[in-house]
């Protein structure tokens, strides 16, 4: 896989020319691309293509348009973006900054799409909103936060009946160890791992390659051909072996109105 190619069709069909979520729509205002939607939905900046005479201004519109809608939001920065200041310009204007994460990006025909749970565990998939607190209290142990926004965003594509999320549990006897989601973008070829987070005690033994696994498998029989996936430092070194390149850093830069 050439990193840079596979790099430039990310840019340009998840981020450029991003479709929007379900329920959101997306805006261009000049060299910014940004979706907008309710208080639960991810609203923010997903592409920029900005200079340094006009990078201010530009962040200074956006932090004027989320807060006469009263949003919070997030501008989603990578280390490849222009100009090469603009996180420090984020911060200078009052966006707070998550912890830095690897995106990396593999071709689902180069991954492993067979991995066993360790014995004891099974998946489950979530179907219904009794599923979806499920997988948040697996994401509040392994995290350490909850996350109310995603619970709402994920209980509403279960309602409107969308098939572009798909979301599994791994339980261990009746209690939830790790939780994780797969989100397709039609017609960009890319799917985006989310979650995976294992709770302490059962971290080591293998679930979380396992739900890769799982993942892969189905975005494989759907005809996608690339998974992307914004890693933390604990589980970038697992996606290396399994074959995941590390293409750039990105940054989420929070502003609240």
């Amino acid at each position: 896989m050439d990193h840079d190619e596979v790099l430039a069709l990310f840019d340009d069909r998840l981020r450029r020319n991003a479709p929007p979520d379900p329920g959101c729509r997306v805006e261009r205002d000049g060299a910014v691309l940004r979706q907008v939607g309710s208080e639960h939905s991810w609203n923010g900046v997903v592409w920029s293509g900005l200079d340094e005479a006009g990078a201010d201004a530009a962040i200074a519109a956006q932090v004027r348009h989320f807060a006469g809608l009263g949003l919070e939001f997030e501008w989603k920065a990578y280390s490849h973006d222009r100009p090469a200041d603009l996180g420090a310009r984020l911060l200078a204007a009052g966006f707070t900054p998550e912890p830095d994460e690897a995106l990396m990006i593999a071709r689902i025909a180069d991954l492993p799409t067979g991995a066993a749970l360790p014995e004891g565990v099974r998946l489950l998939p979530v179907t219904d909103p009794a599923g979806v607190d499920l997988m948040m209290e697996a994401h509040v142990q392994a995290f350490g936060s909850e996350n109310p926004n995603l619970r709402e965003r994920m209980v509403d594509h279960l309602r409107q009946g969308g098939s572009t999320v798909s979301m599994v549990v791994a339980m261990a006897g009746d209690r939830p160890v790790s939780g994780a989601r797969m989100e397709l973008v039609p017609g960009t070829g890319f799917a985006g791992l989310w979650g995976g987070g294992t709770v302490p005690e059962w971290r080591g033994r293998g679930i979380y390659r396992a739900l890769v696994a799982h993942r892969a498998r189905l975005a494989a029989e759907l005809g996608y051909e690339y998974l992307q996936v914004d890693a933390s430092d604990q589980s970038r070194p697992i996606l290396q072996r399994l074959g995941f390149a590390w293409v750039s850093t990105t940054t989420a830069y929070l502003r609240r109105p």
